[in-house]
């Protein structure tokens, strides 16, 4: 249902960003590196794919802001092949960034980002899968903020650099026994993508 659901969402933003007028808009490809805090597995170890479409408003000369879809591959790998398990989440993700304009070719932005888990997997670092999911699933929604900037290749390449965390009340997966800083797992995610503007 929530597969459906994704791809339902994602065809009718394609769409809206095509027909809307006086917005401006593109496609994204990119790659991140990630990790999730409290599996005791320090380090952006997890490479992953970053794809989808945006869709942008300038609000005045300095501001604009942006709209994307994305699918992105989220989770932890062990390279030290110890027993600590590994991570696949992939989500479909909907940030919404505030650009500012610098002097130079530079756009420093920031915002909020919901993703909508798509599938998860748990695996030891051999590549063997675990049928359950040890510690429970992961919750179908992970709520995060986000920091970047933009660079002008040329008038249609843009290049992106950004990372994004969750946020600290509201974890992926909550433990059993929580304290108010560490209430559970947490996605960290440094990506980096070209954005081609039509």
């Amino acid at each position: 249902m929530i597969k459906k659901f994704a791809i339902l969402l994602f065809c009718g933003f394609l769409t809206l960003s095509i027909q809307a007028q006086n917005f401006g808009g593109g496609v994204i490809l990119g790659l991140g590196a990630s990790q999730v805090g409290g599996d005791n597995l320090a380090g952006f170890h997890k490479a992953g794919w970053l794809l989808g479409v945006f869709a942008n408003k300038s609000i005045s000369e300095l501001l604009s802001f942006q709209m994307e879809m994305t699918y992105i591959q989220k989770g932890s790998n062990n390279p030290n092949n110890t027993d600590l398990h590994e991570y696949d989440l992939n989500y479909l993700e909907i940030p919404f960034f505030l650009k500012y304009q610098t002097k130079y070719q530079l756009k420093i932005e920031g915002g909020f980002l919901t993703g909508i888990l798509i599938n998860q997997t748990e695996r030891y670092s051999d590549g063997i899968e675990l049928i359950n999911m040890s510690n429970g699933n992961f919750n179908t929604f992970d709520f995060g903020v986000g920091l970047g900037i933009d660079y002008s290749l040329t008038e249609k390449l843009t290049l992106n650099s950004r990372i994004s965390n969750t946020l600290f009340f509201s974890p992926t997966r909550e433990y059993s026994a929580q304290t108010f800083i560490n209430r559970g797992n947490y996605n960290s995610v440094l990506s980096f993508a070209i954005h081609y503007n039509f």
